[in-house]
């Protein structure tokens, strides 16, 4: 089973364009699978065969994750990968049948997205310390996350070259490789600017010099030369002068939230959602918001047409003296 999954890993990066995140999930939910499924055949986890799990043994699987008390979302996702592997291995000639398929996930509900109110996402961007570099560059993250409505991997992955201040534009490189160009403010040009003429390459300056092959060897000459620095092209630099990763930005954005006391969780995801809903809100066209956000569907959009929606009962209920109890 472990050559087919390492097959189907390469298809979805290759074919699929999916991401590092993506590819280590599905990874994940094989390993723990496999497991189960090793341990009801009496076999040893290599020794396992995709003609070996039918969809009784899927229905088992799926029953002992409920008995776990696994969320909804985690057995769906889990199934999901399964089926998923199996597709590509029916593709491949190498099962007749999806068993995975025969099983049916687990019903979700439909939550709605979670957003900042206007004054809320004014507090938590303006909290960073101008005065410091790391609240510079803080201020033009937070200001671009928001500006632009990006996912957080969109965000990490922004190069210079991907910036055009002077029109307040940013390339997006999105899912499954999709390239857009989204539109920013004057206050995210603004703080990208501050940033970019000082902060960052305050931060460049912290670069740790490559390590030089010869520095193995101490009697070598060469060796007591240092290293050339190592130069991002990356937008946003963590405190050694490398790109910021996705965990980075949590700690920052984490950071900031319990600085202006929200008492709500907070996630970069809770800034893309807050740019939709903020958009509809004041009259953007849905369509517009699709692409804005990159989205493929639709109906991937539409679930902030039920956010505002929300929002305008509530406004209506504690507004109107008819709708008052």
């Amino acid at each position: 089973m472990y050559s087919h999954f390492d097959n189907f890993l390469v298809y979805l990066k290759v074919e699929k364009n999916a991401s590092p995140r993506t590819i280590e999930s599905y990874q994940k939910d094989f390993f723990q699978g496999l497991d189960f499924f090793a341990s009801y055949l009496k076999k040893k986890d290599h020794a396992v065969e995709p003609k070996d799990l039918d969809h009784s043994i899927f229905r088992l699987y799926l029953g002992q994750m409920q008995e776990q008390g696994l969320a909804r979302t985690t057995m769906a996702r889990r199934l999901a990968a399964w089926r998923s592997l199996y597709r590509y291995l029916k593709r491949e000639n190498i099962v007749d049948d999806n068993p995975a398929a025969r099983v049916a996930s687990p019903r979700l509900k439909k939550g709605l997205p979670s957003f900042l109110y206007e004054n809320e996402i004014a507090q938590l961007i303006e909290a960073p310390d101008l005065t410091h570099p790391l609240g510079v560059r803080d201020r033009a993250l937070l200001e671009t996350l928001y500006a632009a409505g990006l996912r957080i991997h969109e965000l990490v992955s922004l190069d210079l070259a991907d910036l055009d201040l002077g029109s307040g534009y940013v390339r997006v490189m999105g899912k499954r490789a999709k390239e857009r160009l989204s539109p920013i403010g004057i206050e995210a040009v603004t703080a990208l600017r501050r940033y970019l003429a000082g902060s960052r390459q305050r931060l460049l300056a912290n670069a740790k010099p490559a390590k030089n092959k010869s520095q193995a060897n101490p009697a070598s000459a060469s060796a007591v030369m240092p290293g050339p620095q190592k130069i991002s092209g990356a937008v946003f630099l963590n405190r050694w002068g490398e790109r910021l990763t996705e965990r980075g930005v949590r700690k920052i954005l984490n950071k900031y939230v319990e600085e202006v006391s929200l008492e709500r969780k907070v996630s970069p995801h809770t800034l893309r959602h807050s740019f939709a809903t903020h958009l509809l809100n004041a009259g953007a066209d849905l369509r517009a918001v699709q692409e804005l956000l990159g989205h493929t569907c639709l109906s991937s959009t539409q679930v902030y047409t039920h956010v505002t929606g929300e929002r305008l009962k509530k406004v209506y209920q504690s507004a109107h003296p008819r709708a008052k109890e």
